[in-house]
């Protein structure tokens, strides 16, 4: 067990991708290693809660053979207006096929944090252990927090329209959130490659035409890439200051819509490997 309660964890969103970090949720778990602070954004967010409440094996499913659920998703449950990822049942309605220990959750002394943005005013939400009135409420959180505009529906939570919190402040990586919580170590497990830089939005006009009811989503969208980069190189100077341990992707094989089961177990497989690999750095890091 490593008891690292002066470090914060965040999650990188990125979709089906996240299958391939789920290896590190497992790895974390079943080392024992106790954080101070967990944030995710997107689908970090399902991350995020699966390791607050350590269960190694939701954490995986999530991301792997769940997508074969005939309820996850696809091309016919975007036309029916459920969504590419049917958001309802994946987040709220599958307590049967990924029950959620609600008790180990709670009995986690470590603080969450969950982005999403507000759809009417393109305003960051970060919801926490606060906000939790009732076990439901922390599944609906983790929903706002990864509805992707477009592929899946908009979530109203006490009337406010909510999308991914990737169209936040931060562009999709919480370290604002870590750092004005007080931290200053950093663990981050993110779903791109090291080297990736986020481009600009090519054609704004477009995306103003796309999302003309949703004006404030489209602002979001067009500032992600800037947003995105700063925070992206606010944890690259964390890391030469040696405050902050980096995970990225070294042979990631899906992209964020992958649902053959197959391959997500492969990439499962490719992300484990690579965090056995690394998880010397990560416990001398986690230790000191």
């Amino acid at each position: 067990m490593i008891d690292t309660r002066e470090t914060a964890v965040i999650f990188e969103g990125g979709g089906m991708r996240n299958s391939y970090t789920a290896a590190a949720v497992v790895t974390l778990i079943e080392e024992g290693v106790q954080f101070g602070w967990v944030g995710g954004v997107s689908a970090g967010s399902s991350h995020t809660v699966n390791y607050l409440s350590g269960d190694a094996w939701r954490a995986k499913q999530c991301f792997v053979d769940f997508a074969n659920n005939p309820s996850f998703g696809g091309v016919s449950s975007l036309l029916r207006g459920t969504g590419y990822f049917n958001a309802e049942f994946i987040y709220e309605n599958s307590g049967e096929d990924l029950p959620f220990d609600y008790d180990a959750f709670r009995a986690n002394p470590a603080a969450m944090n969950l982005s999403a943005t507000r759809a009417d005013t393109g305003e960051p939400v970060y919801f926490t252990r606060e906000d939790i009135r009732v076990e439901k409420d922390v599944n609906t959180f983790v929903r706002a927090s990864s509805t992707l505009p477009l592929i899946m529906p908009t979530v109203l939570i006490d009337d406010i329209p909510y999308v991914d919190g990737a169209l936040g402040e931060h562009g999709g990586i919480s370290i604002n959130q870590a750092e004005a919580a007080g931290y200053e170590k950093f663990l981050f497990i993110g779903t791109k490659p090291r080297d990736y830089v986020r481009p600009e939005v090519s054609r704004p006009s477009v995306v103003r035409r796309l999302f003309r009811r949703t004006p404030a989503v489209a602002e979001a969208m067009i500032a992600r890439p800037g947003r995105y980069n700063a925070s992206k190189q606010r944890l690259l100077d964390l890391e030469a200051q040696g405050r902050a341990q980096l995970f990225f992707p070294d042979a990631m094989g899906v992209s964020s819509t992958e649902r053959n089961v197959a391959k997500l177990r492969a990439n499962f497989a490719a992300g484990e490997k690579q965090v056995a690999a690394e998880w010397p750095a990560w416990e001398e890091f986690l230790a000191g």
